[in-house]
This record gives structure tokens, sequence and C-alpha cells, in this order.
């Protein structure tokens, strides 16, 4: 993996539809074979923002450039190098697997055959390849959805909330696809998600509201940046902790912020006689989304 290479730099991108303003102002830059989440309420501009970097929408004003390559001047260079999977599924469902994939791949020039069965490895097909794709499971089907839009070997995929509707144990099933895909491709990921659990080992977030980007950093930067831990302490002894602590008129359960886990034991240690029962939390992109929105993300 090519870390520090870029794929992708985006400046000052911006969309209007008529005298709305939806995408502002947007500056980005994804490093190659990284992981990217764009994170945003619904309506903030995520999705605009996708379809923009994925040459399926023009923009009103800014500039994308792939490798150095201006999209607006070098469409027919930038578009082979980017895949992307739809919330919705783009299949033809009375086809099987392998028809789909024979007919996506015809779509390219020079797939050959090998390649295909490269991807069919990848994203664990070999038993559906015969089956109607209407016959699949959800998460089958997003396999299925992955496979196309990799067939062609694209440097950057787009994932536009490809888990949406999917049990959690399928949601880590494609996640470990992608993942392992990312690995053997070298493959750069950008995600939306209404999901935030799946943004926590991202390498780099972009937050936007309202079309405007409002934080930006790895899923620990934010974390750390945004995000207190939380140690409270469920039962014991309240007016002898609250002697220790300095504490007054408080009640069970006890939440005291702390800035790391150190600092969390040491206050274990003062009140260790009187505590019962405690719990620790650390702050989640949950936390961090509700710290810099106001809102919670809605799957």
């Amino acid at each position: 993996m090519v870390m520090n290479e870029k794929v992708l730099v985006v400046k000052k991108l911006s969309k209007t539809y008529g005298t709305k303003q939806v995408v502002n102002q947007v500056d980005l830059s994804i490093e190659k074979g990284s992981f990217t989440a764009i994170l945003g309420p619904n309506g903030a501009g995520k999705s605009t923002t996708i379809a923009m970097l994925s040459t399926l929408t023009q923009a009103t004003s800014g500039d994308i450039y792939y490798d150095g390559l201006a999209i607006q001047e070098h469409l027919r260079q930038v578009r082979p190098k980017i895949g992307i999977v739809f919330q919705n599924s783009v299949l033809d469902e009375a086809l099987s697997v392998k028809q789909n994939l024979s007919i996506q791949a015809g779509l390219y020039k020079n797939i050959s055959q090998d390649r295909i069965d490269e991807v069919i490895t990848l994203t664990s097909l070999t038993g559906i390849l015969k089956q109607p794709v209407s016959q699949l499971s959800g998460g089958q089907k997003r396999r299925v959805d992955i496979a196309v839009s990799v067939l062609h070997q694209p440097e950057i995929l787009f994932l536009d909330e490809p888990t949406t509707g999917l049990d959690i144990q399928t949601r880590l099933a494609i996640w470990e696809v992608l993942q392992n895909m990312k690995v053997k491709e070298a493959m750069t990921i950008v995600l939306t998600t209404h999901y935030l659990e799946e943004t926590n080992v991202a390498d780099n977030v972009y937050i936007i509201n309202s079309g405007e980007i409002i934080a930006n950093g790895s899923a620990k930067e934010l974390i750390q940046r945004y995000t207190q831990e939380i140690l409270t302490i469920e039962s014991g002894e309240l007016s002898s902790i609250c002697n220790i602590l300095g504490l007054k008129d408080e009640q069970l359960p006890l939440s005291l912020p702390c800035p790391n886990a150190q600092t969390a034991i040491k206050l274990l240690c003062d009140i260790q006689p009187f505590v019962e029962k405690f719990s620790y939390q650390q702050g989640t992109m949950n936390d961090v989304f509700v710290a810099l929105t106001g809102k919670e993300m809605i799957s």
C-alpha cells in the first residue's frame, strides 16, 4: 500500500440546485490505499458529494483531481479508476450471479476470465454462481454488487451506505470481504454509512453538515478531540465517594468524565474501598457525531 500518495484531491467543490446550496466549498484529500468515511445527517450533502466525486453529477464549481488529472478535461481516463456500490442494487434479478458478472465484464475492454474468477474468489461467490439474483439473501446480493463494481480493478471504490438494512452478522461478513479486498487489491475505499461503528478504524473521516465540512481527521483523532471517556460508579457508599472526590449533592449512578483510562484507574484506586460496581465507557464515533451536529445518526 502506498501511503501519502494522493489518489483524489478536491478543491472548493460546490453544488447548487436553483437557489439552494447543497454542497459548499468542500475540500478533500484522500490517500491511496486508505479508508475514508464521509458522514453527515440526512440532507447534509454527502450523497451529492459522492455523486460528484464519482462523476455521476457535475459540480457547479470547484475542481476534482484523480492522480493529478482534472475530471473536467480527462473524464475518459478518470472513469476507469472509479468503482461504486450504490445503496440500491443495480443487478438484474432475473439473471444468475454468473450472468450478471459476464454482462458487467462485457461493458469494459479486456476483462479476462481469470479476472472474473479472481473477483468471484475475493467476494466468496463460488457457491452461488448459478442462482438467480432474485433468490439471494441481502448479504449475498451485496457481495455480487461489490463484485461487479470491482471487475475493472478500480483504484478507488465508493460505497454509498452499502450495508443499510442488513443484520449485524451480515454487515460484519460484508466488511470482512471489503477489508480483504482492500489489502489484496491495494484499493482505496470511500464510505458513507449510517452505522457509525463501521468508521471506527477509518484512516480519515470527513463530517459534513449543511453542505460544509465541519470536522476532519482519523476516527481515533476525532474521538480524542470531541468526546470524553466516562467512569460510572453504579453502586457503593455514595457519601464516602463524594467526600474523597470533593463532590456534593450527587446520586448514584455517578458519572465522572475522564480524559483517559489512566485517570479513571487513579480515581478508582482512590475510592476503591467504597465502590461495589462500576463501568467505563470510551468515546465512539456516534459521540463525535452528536457533539458536532447535535443529532444522532438515524439508520
